[in-house]
């Protein structure tokens, strides 16, 4: 093991059985003895990676993808079929908060027997006990026994334990959102504190931000292999990026014609028939990159003739937030009527809206505003991207400093 590297992790790969034969009573196993019916699900596959000592990295990647897996092999809670893991100090992880807890022991009780499992003395115990206590804010009840406590109480005291036992390693996985929005802010600047005590960190977590903010490096888990490390923006990017075009995949086999359970309403002497929502490359889908176009294709059938037609679109975030809307009118399209049914076509070219969910209305009109078919959240369209910003739409910028500020360069357009 290099002498710069907390831990080591050489071509470790991880495999467990998944049984389709289970037996749910005692004769079951007697009369047939072992389960033989499984498969393989092989989860890590020759993962290889180093952590400096005093070094912060995330873990990122899909559920199922392996980084729990990781996490938990790097705790020792389970050995890999194969490979090694090298890791030098004492190791405290924040996986299962509170496990080894007992109910009708008291919150202080609970310190000695959770501190002990993390390989603390009672002297070294009764030498925290106070900060323990007092960074959990739980002095008024520390006596109680835990199964008094809130859920948020539980988190507290087990979170207080696991960052005061001076470890060289800290494990994270999925815990930071412990109690109030304020304890929150403590957990994460005493775990800030840590690092800067020279303490390494893994975190294994959904919050990118999080990451970014923290650690110096992230590695992004694909399919139980590493798809990509470095710096955490970049990694990050990346992974939204193929996350995103999935969703796609997934998204693009929505019909969306289906027209029930939508509500509709107008004088019905013309309908819209069918909705075709399409990407830049022409093919159906419904999940979209920040900047992207699209395209809706829009069938419809006239019953009676439709004079003075209009023909317009509504985008709404999922709260009802009107984000956009225009018409044919609005646009000063010349008077038209409907006499047979035909195909409209609408391309919105760089739709900026932020990452969210937002569901399209689309609507035919006549006159001074009769509604024929107001189609009522007709399509639903997803946004994705690694952008930051706040609010509903994404407008393009520039800062700009002048000379008395110092910085390293000049103007930069985001």
């Amino acid at each position: 093991m290099q002498q710069e590297n907390a831990i080591e992790v050489n071509h470790i790969s991880k495999c467990f059985k998944v049984y389709s034969d289970k037996g749910h009573e005692l004769k079951d196993h007697i009369v047939s003895g072992k389960r033989k019916n499984y498969t393989k699900r092989e989860v890590l596959k020759d993962v290889s990676f180093s952590v400096k000592k005093g070094e912060a990295i995330g873990l990122v990647g899909h559920n199922g993808c392996g980084k729990s897996t990781t996490l938990k092999l790097l705790t020792k809670i389970m050995y890999p079929d194969s490979g090694t893991i090298e890791m030098r100090g004492r190791v405290s992880s924040l996986i299962e908060l509170g496990a080894g807890f007992h109910p009708d022991m008291s919150g202080r009780e609970n310190i000695y027997i959770n501190a002990s499992i993390f390989g603390l003395t009672k002297k070294e115990i009764d030498r925290r006990l106070d900060d323990i206590i007092a960074f959990s804010e739980l002095e008024g009840f520390i006596d109680n026994p835990v199964r008094t406590y809130s859920s948020g109480m539980y988190m507290r005291l087990a979170f207080s334990v696991a960052i005061n036992v001076d470890a060289d390693i800290l494990l994270i996985d999925e815990i930071l959102a412990v109690g109030d929005a304020v304890f929150q802010a403590k957990c994460f600047n005493r775990l800030r504190e840590i690092k800067a005590a020279g303490t390494t960190v893994v975190i294994v977590s959904h919050s990118l931000q999080q990451i970014e903010q923290f650690c110096e490096r992230s590695l992004w888990i694909q399919d139980g292999r590493i798809q990509a490390e470095g710096q955490p923006r970049e990694v990050h990017s990346r992974y939204l990026d193929f996350m995103g075009k999935r969703r796609q995949k997934i998204g693009s086999s929505t019909d969306a014609s289906d027209k029930t359970g939508k509500d509709r309403w107008g004088n019905g002497n013309a309908r819209i028939t069918d909705i075709r929502l399409l990407g830049e490359s022409g093919a159906p889908q419904s999940v979209f990159k920040t900047g992207e176009s699209l395209r809706i294709q829009m069938d419809y059938e006239v019953i009676r003739p439709v004079e003075d037609a209009v023909f317009g679109i509504g985008i709404f975030r999922t709260d009802g937030l009107r984000c956009y809307g225009t018409n044919t009118r609005l646009e000063r399209f010349e008077r038209f009527d409907l006499r047979k049914g035909g195909c409209l076509e609408l391309d919105l070219h760089e739709v900026n809206l932020l990452p969210g969910e937002y569901s399209i209305d689309l609507t035919i009109e006549c006159d001074v505003g009769i509604p024929v078919d107001y189609y009522t959240k007709a399509l639903r369209i997803e946004m994705y991207s690694d952008i930051q910003d706040v609010g509903v739409s994404r407008i393009k910028h520039t800062w700009t400093f002048d000379r008395h500020c110092e910085t390293d360069g000049g103007n930069e357009t985001l």
